[in-house]
């Protein structure tokens, strides 16, 4: 359990700075404007940004991206090339936006700390399982080795997990809603975003209307129209206070 700890954090912190360069070619962006933009974005978030850099993932992926690493506040951003090709400014701020919601809220780390809380739970489980006779017993098998007894839980792990699915993806789907509405306190600017995952949905061929019943238990994001609804209630709420508050002052 704890090779899996210092593994997450490895890939956390050290790989993007020590592992990553060796595959890919990391330069700092040469747009000023959106330099500009995305040092204000990331005070008013508070944030140092140490370095804002490109990274030419458009040989091995179409994929878009924006992330940072570092350790406390002061952070090295990178942006896909791919982002900068396909996104506007305002596209690529929000997106940003949007990661920095995931930090400021901790979402990595609360699912860090929830897949170890899981995963020890299962391996002392699994452990007094093996130990015991009730897969021997329950499959009725005339072997009664630890390799069979492995081999017959790795089989029912599935299906042991499978009820656990709807909760881990709910956890994620709302986490993917504090970070929206993060990002549209920090920019906004909701309409940047929607044209940002409309723009995406288009690039992973997302499905518009997929069934409530699998998205409920295998989606980790809510559905693309969902999203898109429920940033324009946090525009509309907004203008609907800001109104309220002029009418007061008068």
């Amino acid at each position: 359990m704890g090779f899996f700890f210092i593994f997450s954090i490895v890939m956390m912190y050290i790989s993007p700075a020590v592992i990553e360069p060796l595959f890919n070619k990391f330069t700092p962006i040469e747009d000023e404007s959106l330099k500009e933009r995305i040092m204000k974005l990331t005070a008013k978030a508070g944030i140092l940004a140490s370095r804002i850099l490109r990274v030419d993932a458009s040989k091995r992926s179409k994929h878009t991206n924006a992330y940072f690493t570092g350790i406390g506040k002061t952070k090295r951003i990178v942006l896909y090339d791919t982002l900068l090709a396909s996104m506007s400014h305002n596209e690529t701020v929000a997106i940003l936006a949007h990661e920095i919601g995931h930090w400021k809220k901790k979402h990595m780390l609360k699912t860090i700390v929830l897949f170890e809380v899981f995963l020890f739970i299962a391996l002392y489980l699994s452990f007094k399982i093996i130990q015991s006779d009730v897969l021997i017993t329950l499959f009725r098998m005339h072997t009664d080795t630890m390799f069979v007894k492995i081999l017959i839980l790795a089989f029912l792990a599935g299906i042991i997990s499978l009820p656990f699915t709807p909760c881990i993806s709910y956890l994620m789907r709302r986490h993917e809603r504090q970070a929206d509405k993060a990002s549209y306190e920090l920019t906004k600017d909701a309409e940047s975003m929607v044209s940002a995952l409309v723009k995406l949905s288009k690039e992973n061929l997302t499905s518009l209307y997929p069934h409530p019943l699998y998205a409920g238990i295998y989606y980790s994001h809510p559905p693309i129209l969902e999203r898109i609804r429920y940033l324009h209630g946090l525009s509309h709420d907004n203008e609907s206070a800001t109104e309220r508050g002029q009418h007061g002052r008068k």
